[in-house]
């Protein structure tokens, strides 16, 4: 698999990057390549034409509908109903419960026929098939309903925590990856609530409990300096570690 970084500023957009989405590709055995887009948060569709014609997606798995995770299928939805050659094929969109609604009442349409005549939106339930890929959904802790994102193809596995805050069902999802991109929005030296987010040092204990090859920390808000997650993961992990960034690439 190939992942690069569309977007991976926390919360919202920032000075360097969009907000959360990771284009992943992988061929399947007749040579032709599938795409599949790991959430499209705020300001991601922008900088995905910079990597690929957004209409060569053949799917986005949104792993909770927070705006830094999701927002820019109201841009995407247009692109797809008014390019100039022609409406585009409506793709699958998997995601939590009220996708749906919840993207038409974010672009102010009637929820029939909202966006469904661009995107079959589909709930998670289990295991997703798609060409060369398998991607496991599980559920994570967060304020809302969310997603950790197992995608496995070629025995090859990246994990995506989505955000979360440390919980069982996470190291669970990350067991064995290959690759696991971890959110690190909080700081240890901040007084933080619990169930939302983790440190650099908590999303490298997690990978140190799941057993986990090269971690890559991600989501960092732009009101933090993004040196500190990498600090605070250092003190546990001596792994291979990078600091996700727009454009990067990762051979999985």
């Amino acid at each position: 698999m190939k992942v690069t970084v569309i977007g991976c500023a926390g919360s919202y957009p920032g000075p360097e990057a969009p907000a959360s989405c990771y284009l992943v590709e992988a061929d399947d055995e007749g040579g032709r390549t599938w795409r599949i887009l790991l959430d499209l948060g705020s300001g991601a569709l922008g900088e995905l034409h910079n990597h690929v014609d957004p209409l060569t997606i053949d799917a986005v798995f949104v792993s909770h509908l927070h705006a830094d995770h999701c927002l820019d299928l109201c841009g995407y939805y247009v692109m797809r109903k008014y390019h100039p050659t022609g409406p585009a094929p409506r793709i699958p969109c998997w995601g939590p419960h009220d996708t749906d609604r919840r993207m038409a009442k974010a672009y102010d349409l009637d929820e029939d026929p909202g966006m469904n005549e661009e995107f079959e939106f589909l709930v998670y339930d289990g295991p997703v098939s798609l060409g060369p890929f398998t991607v496991t959904p599980t559920p994570v802790l967060h304020p809302v309903e969310a997603y950790a994102l197992r995608v496995e193809a070629d025995d090859r596995v990246l994990v995506y925590s989505g955000d979360t805050d440390v919980c069982d069902s996470l190291v669970d999802a990350a067991r064995d990856a290959d690759l696991f991109l971890a959110e690190a929005a909080f700081r240890e030296c901040d007084e933080n609530p619990p169930g939302i987010h983790m440190t650099g040092r908590q999303a490298a204990e997690v990978a140190l409990k799941a057993g986990v090859d090269t971690l890559v920390l991600t989501h960092v808000p732009a009101w933090h300096d993004k040196n500190t997650a990498v600090e605070e993961a250092s003190e546990v992990w001596s792994g291979p570690m990078h600091l996700a960034a727009k454009g990067a690439v990762y051979e999985v």
